[in-house]
């Protein structure tokens, strides 16, 4: 089976994504994490203001078949929360690099973005 992986990402090998556009990163799950998981149910976000680390967990999934944390692909503020996913979780299935979206974070380091995996390398992770 075949994942969407946008070209304009990085990847964390747990397998969240970030799109960064100037100081601010977009966070989510890709697709292959969220086929993983199957339907998802529920979803616990930071609030805004919340200081993120790199590599550490920042939020829970919850699906029919998981429960599974969501780490940090960089370090930073939580500027906004995607709200819709209190009520609509099922965007990350959706959606999960475009409505689905989690985050977006005020990026303290920006040479952890250096350090994430490009395109192709999360591609052959999950092939």
């Amino acid at each position: 089976m075949s994942f969407d992986v946008p070209d304009d990402l990085r990847y964390l090998e747990s397998h969240e994504w970030v799109r960064v556009a100037g100081d601010t990163a977009e966070v989510g799950i890709t697709a292959f994490a969220q086929d993983e998981l199957g339907d998802v149910v529920f979803v616990e976000l930071p609030e805004e203001g919340a200081e993120l680390t790199a590599g550490e967990d920042f939020g829970v999934v919850e699906s029919i078949k998981a429960v599974s944390d969501v780490y940090a692909p960089v370090s930073g503020t939580v500027t906004a929360v995607n709200d819709r996913l209190r009520d609509e979780p099922e965007l990350l299935n959706e959606d999960p690099f475009g409505d689905g979206w989690m985050l977006k974070v005020a990026v303290t380091e920006e040479s952890e973005i250096d350090d994430l995996l490009s395109p192709d390398a999360y591609r052959g992770q999950i092939e």
